[in-house]
């Protein structure tokens, strides 16, 4: 078959959708555009919410999303760029989680979608409007997908454990009134 189908359609949409998202939020870590505060302003939020060291903990989100939203975008490595895309979403993720599902709130609902968004397509594959299918697939092989995520996984868990960690000893260091006054 050599005319694309719907599948290939929706999956370029996704992509550049997804991709694009990723990619902007990641530059406003990276390089404060589009209303972002920067490495600087981005490592001191980082650091306020138990990724330490904060810059190093902002460096690795912003290219993990700027790079792999760029990546899935282009079509081009997806299963590397989707993992990479899906476990800064985790991260996130694990920062919104207290204030509940719904972004409203403040919640994880935003970083969950686009998170698994960027699982999915590193799953189904780019289609055949992509970077990744031009060149014959050299880089999204079957067998990345599984070692991505895996990798991907084990690396998100370490550091959100990490994180929760240094969460849990500072709010022991902080002693709530047991009488109001």
């Amino acid at each position: 078959m050599t005319t694309f189908d719907r599948r290939d359609l929706g999956l370029l949409l996704l992509r550049l959708g997804t991709g694009g998202v990723l990619a902007a939020h990641g530059t406003q870590k990276l390089f404060g555009w589009f209303g972002g505060h920067g490495i600087e302003g981005t490592g001191a939020f980082m650091e306020s919410v138990g990724y330490a060291p904060g810059k190093a903990s902002a460096t690795a989100s912003g290219l993990a999303e700027t790079g792999g939203g760029a990546l899935l975008a282009l079509g081009l490595a997806t299963p590397a760029a989707g993992a990479a895309a899906a476990g800064a979403m985790a991260g996130a993720a694990a920062v919104h989680t207290p204030n509940g599902f719904f972004n409203t709130s403040g919640g994880y609902e935003y970083a969950a979608t686009l998170g698994l968004a960027a699982a999915g397509l590193a799953i189904a594959g780019p289609g055949r409007l992509s970077l990744d299918h031009a060149f014959r697939h050299v880089v999204d092989r079957g067998w990345m997908v599984p070692s991505a995520l895996a990798f991907t996984a084990a690396t998100t868990a370490l550091v959100i454990g990490a994180r929760t960690k240094r969460v849990r000893r500072q709010k022991e260091g902080e002693q709530e009134a047991l009488f109001e006054e």
